[in-house]
């Protein structure tokens, strides 16, 4: 089982969430914290596996409270889940230490997939934050990866060969061959191993 810590300030939100959660069999949630400092001890007290955390809480908001718990315990699997996208809660979430950073658009399945593979160790970014980072960080020397070159470059990053890239997308070997010289001309770079450090060092994998 995957327990849950749900930290948002909307009750109705933590009982929906709690709700769906509880259908799925490997999930159970054992805590719910309705602002930061809340969010803090009872990730403390609870230690669960992961921690679903909004951005806009009142008093200490999410960044702050996923900086305090994640500096607590290296090792804590905080999912942000929030409406905002914009830069200045985007960067500052993953540069805080959370894992993941998921819009509350997401479909209910996809939540589940997600808040299962950062349990696994895996970084999981809604599309729209991900570009906020790779707009951030990419050199001007190339365009924005699109959306799809960015999928490819986490899968890179994750060690998974060009074969098996393709599988977990439907595509063909050589699109995915396409899409990583792409990025190494947009990125500056010279191969995949450069790829996936870039991907680590600019917090897109933890």
């Amino acid at each position: 089982m995957i327990s849950i810590l749900v930290c948002d300030d909307h009750e109705i939100v933590r009982r929906g969430l709690r709700s769906y959660l509880e259908t799925e069999g490997d999930f159970t949630v054992v805590g719910e914290a309705a602002d930061g400092e809340q969010a803090v001890r009872l990730a403390s007290e609870l230690k669960p596996d992961v921690i679903l955390m909004d951005l806009v809480m009142p008093g200490v908001d999410g960044v702050e409270a996923t900086r305090r718990i994640v500096a607590a315990d290296p090792k804590a699997c905080v999912v942000v889940l929030t409406s905002f996208s914009d830069d200045s809660r985007v960067l500052p979430a993953l540069k805080a230490g959370a894992r993941s950073y998921l819009l509350k658009d997401v479909a209910a399945e996809e939540l589940g997939q997600s808040i299962r593979r950062a349990y696994r160790g895996e970084s999981v970014l809604h599309p729209v934050a991900a570009q906020r980072v790779l707009r951030e960080m990419t050199a001007p020397k190339g365009s924005e990866p699109t959306e799809r070159e960015l999928e490819v470059l986490l899968l890179v990053a994750q060690g998974l060969s060009n074969q098996e890239i393709g599988e977990r997308l439907f595509i063909t070997e050589r699109t995915v061959k396409a899409h990583v010289t792409s990025l190494l001309a947009k990125l500056g770079l010279s191969d995949r191993t450069q790829l996936a450090i870039y991907a680590h060092t600019h917090g897109l994998v933890k």
